[in-house]
Formats: structure tokens, sequence, C-alpha cells
């Protein structure tokens, strides 16, 4: 007999992207560079499945930065949670944890610079985030394709959207 049939709706596997910073000598993972994603800061299982990935670097001899850049979600757990941000960096060098540098941040404040941390004795670079974002939206020339006419999702607060009107405003977006 003919049975009918129906799609199945099928899990989408994603593939979250991180940088790692290696010793050359060794190929040893010194740093891992994580930008959170949505998919990491909702629940479900790519919170799950981050928060394992998390819990492995910490417990290791490799340090950790985490790029928290997205409004929306639930911000990764820590004791004590410190400042209320909307955005926040986190650097946990492996020699001082359980204690992290946390850089939070709100709109209309600039993304706090922060030291990549490296093995003993070497330099660390400081990351200037901002201007790497606005170099990379001029060189892509992502301000013509973005939307500024709507509002961001999840809204601002009040002093937020008052700033950001006014930025837009004067850029002529607005």
């Amino acid at each position: 007999p003919h049975h009918p049939r129906s799609p199945l709706p099928m899990p989408i596997e994603v593939q979250e992207g991180y940088l790692e910073v290696r010793e050359v000598a060794t190929q040893a993972i010194v740093t891992v560079i994580e930008v959170l994603s949505p998919a990491n800061k909702r629940p479900g299982r790519g919170r799950e499945a981050y928060l394992q990935k998390r819990d492995l670097v910490l417990g290791s001899h490799t340090h950790l930065v985490e790029i928290d850049l997205l409004r929306s979600g639930a911000a990764m757990p820590m004791a004590g949670a410190g400042a209320a941000s909307d955005y926040r960096i986190v650097v946990s060098r492996q020699e001082r944890r359980p204690h992290a540098e946390l850089y939070p941040f709100r709109l209309p404040d600039p993304i706090p610079p922060f030291a990549v941390p490296l093995k003993p004795g070497s330099e660390e670079p400081v990351v200037q985030l901002d201007a790497l974002l606005q170099t990379v939206i001029d060189r892509a020339g992502l301000s013509v394709v973005l939307d500024y006419q709507s509002d961001p999702t999840p809204a601002l607060t009040p002093d937020a959207q008052t700033w950001l009107k006014a930025v837009l405003k004067q850029a002529g977006y607005r």
C-alpha cells in the first residue's frame, strides 16, 4: 500500500569558529579566543556544548579570552557576575584561576582594549577591538548595507536609544 511521505525536521550542524594561539615549537595551544555566537547564549544544545568546551579550557593550562558582543541571551556564568553590562570581555589567565579579568561595557562606551595572554616572558599583544571592527566595517563597505532605519533587537535602554539616534543623525543615516 502507498503511505504518505512527509519530511522530518533534521538537526542542523553548525560549525562554531574560534582562534587558537599555539606555541610554534610544540604546537601546544597557549590561548583560545572565543567570540560568542547566538547559539552559545541561547538555552539548548549549542550553549551546553560551548559550556562543556569552556570548562575543558578552564580546567587546562590554556588561557581563555571570551568576547561577548551580543546583548541577547544569557551571559556566561561567572561567580559574582561582575558589573552589570550589555557586553563583556573575559580574560582568564590559567595561572590566576579562578580569578579572571572582566571588561564590561555598554553603549555608548568604546570596547575596552585587552591583552591576549601568552607564554610567560612573551610580550602580550593588546587588542584594540573597537578600531579593528571599525576597519572591517570600512573596508567591507558594511556601512552601506546596514539597516539604520530599524531599531536594534533586543531594544536598547532609553539612554542608549537616545545616544544611538544622535549618532545616526550626525552621520546622516536618520
